[in-house]
């Protein structure tokens, strides 16, 4: 029953697809788009531009979640440092990400490096944010009891700190995977020669239209799995938070 009510939505959705696709050029049906995404992405293309646009996406992910817990955490243990830096990050995290693409392509050049720079970008304010008042929403309680217990240094950050605040990290790191992949096709329509969004922009200015929707279906399918795998990561990491994992220490 679970198993249908997961496909019956997906399968609706391709059905109005079906019915209406096909009424126009720019709007092929399913069984179109279906040839189209096997000839286009089974092929080299998987190596060439596939497998190269999640490299830099993991890449710009990575730097931004440590970026993100490596800055949040002494900025929500401390009042007067938050406090001072409060202002500035507030006024770099209203800066869209996108508008930093022309900037960030004079320092960093053209290459991988400046595609992975767009993606820090966008994805560590997520990350740093909830860092941040996950680590100020710590029981002062719990605290006190470190420091009766004398529970200091590395040992409180990794038992206490970060696994109290270990829930808002997570949810903030599942924010910023979804604007990893956008800001992962935005960089790579800029100046560049591989990956999807390069891909995608040129199947549109071709006029390859079924190969361009085949472009958009893949990037949601991709979206789709890392979700489901950032979903396993998740209850893995939280299992003591939700129960699963009270005999685990």
């Amino acid at each position: 029953m679970r198993a249908l009510r997961l496909v019956a939505l997906p399968a609706a959705l391709v059905l109005v697809w079906w019915a209406v696709g096909g009424s126009t050029f720019y709007l092929p049906g399913p069984v179109e788009v279906g040839r189209a995404f096997a000839a286009t992405w089974f092929s080299e293309r998987l190596l060439d531009d596939v497998l190269p646009s999640l490299a830099r996406l993991l890449a710009g992910y990575a730097v931004a979640g440590l970026l993100g817990v490596g800055l949040g955490v002494p900025i929500g243990l401390s009042r007067r440092l938050r406090a001072t830096l409060e202002p500035v990050l507030e006024f770099f995290r209203a800066v869209p990400p996108p508008v930093l693409v022309p900037l960030i392509m004079l320092l960093a050049g053209i290459d991988t490096l400046m595609k992975v720079l767009v993606i820090v970008s966008g994805c560590v304010w997520p990350v740093l944010l909830n860092t941040v008042e996950g680590v100020r929403a710590l029981d002062e309680v719990l605290s006190d009891t470190c420091r009766m217990y004398g529970v200091r240094g590395v040992s409180r950050l990794r038992r206490f700190v970060l696994r109290g605040a270990s829930p808002q990290i997570m949810t903030g790191l599942r924010q910023a995977l979804s604007i990893g992949i956008i800001l992962m096709v935005i960089s790579e329509m800029f100046a560049s020669s591989s990956g999807l969004g390069f891909t995608i922009l040129l199947f549109q200015r071709q006029f390859q239209i079924a190969e361009m929707w085949s472009g958009i279906l893949l990037l949601g399918l991709l979206g789709l799995g890392l979700s489901l795998l950032f979903r396993r990561l998740e209850r893995w990491v939280l299992a003591w938070y939700h129960g699963s994992g009270a005999a685990r220490a």
